[in-house]
């Protein structure tokens, strides 16, 4: 696999060390992180990223890079990539103790980019574990990821490539790496942030670009999609999709192991992602 990395300044290849020992982001997980679709060679959404990227760290608590800085270091590794199917820029708290205080140091900025699989249908299971909407870093995209490692694993050996969590109080919530979109009762619903999900730049331009063209999604009201809705999925009165950054808004056509039937506004909400995509780069 092709990758081209550059952090804090100097190229790396993949098997040089880029992160010192005791960076705080390798020790405990004291990071946020974006991840870009790359499309025609340039980062895709890269302000809306940024922007994220800016709001999640102020939530942990550390300041990212200045936009000017991160831009730079995504042109250097874009120029140099010559297979990009996604960008990842990454941001760590820098060097610190052997424990969960900070250092005083500057932070680490690291971008990478890489080859992607081809796309694929989504096929999803039921995870047994919860995302906790009230945690500290609940809607923030941090590097502490093992939840979503364990989650994603267990959806791997089940024959599937993504996991879907409830939250504590057992509302719809999302995928470890993905937003949840159902079909139902003629919309396309997205659980609201409250229930703890990422405030995915697919999903928010998804819903924008749907208000602008007619087609009927929205954000559900708090109590609209509790978990159990999948089980309408199951029944074929529901219908289910996936949005990222890599993925794009799929349809979902297996679900603990039963095949599906993309519903129509869930192959429609696919088909106008792919067209506005093509509309500009950073929208």
């Amino acid at each position: 696999m092709e990758l081209v990395i550059w952090t804090d300044g100097r190229f790396v290849t993949a098997d040089e060390p880029a992160l010192s020992a005791v960076d705080h982001g390798f020790t405990v997980g004291d990071g946020v992180f974006e991840t870009c679709a790359v499309v025609d060679g340039q980062a895709f959404a890269l302000t809306r990223h940024l922007r994220r990227l800016a709001r999640s760290a102020r939530g942990l608590g550390i300041t990212a890079p200045a936009d000017d800085v991160v831009r730079d270091a995504v042109h250097r590794v874009l120029e140099r990539a010559t297979t990009p199917g996604r960008l990842r820029i990454t941001v760590t708290a820098g060097s610190g103790p052997l424990g969960s205080a900070r250092g005083d140091g500057p932070v680490t900025l690291l971008v990478a980019a890489g080859p992607t699989p081809p796309p694929h249908p989504a096929r999803v299971v039921r995870l047994p574990w919860v995302r906790n909407e009230r945690s500290a870093v609940a809607g923030l995209k941090t590097t502490s990821y093992a939840e979503n490692v364990v989650g994603l694993a267990y959806a791997t050996a089940r024959g599937a490539d993504e996991g879907l969590l409830a939250n504590t109080v057992g509302a719809l919530c999302e995928g470890t790496a993905s937003n949840v979109l159902v079909e139902r009762d003629g919309e396309l619903l997205t659980p609201v942030l409250e229930t703890g999900c990422l405030a995915g730049i697919t999903r928010e331009l998804l819903l924008e670009w749907a208000a602008q063209e007619g087609l009927p999604a929205r954000e559900a009201t708090p109590d609209e999609l509790p978990f159990t809705v999948l089980d309408d999925v199951l029944a074929g009165r529901a219908g289910l999709a996936l949005a990222g950054s890599i993925r794009n808004v799929a349809p979902v056509v297996s679900l603990d192991g039963v095949d599906l039937v993309p519903g129509r506004l869930s192959v429609a909400a696919q088909d106008l992602f792919a067209r506005r995509v093509k509309d500009g780069i950073d929208p």
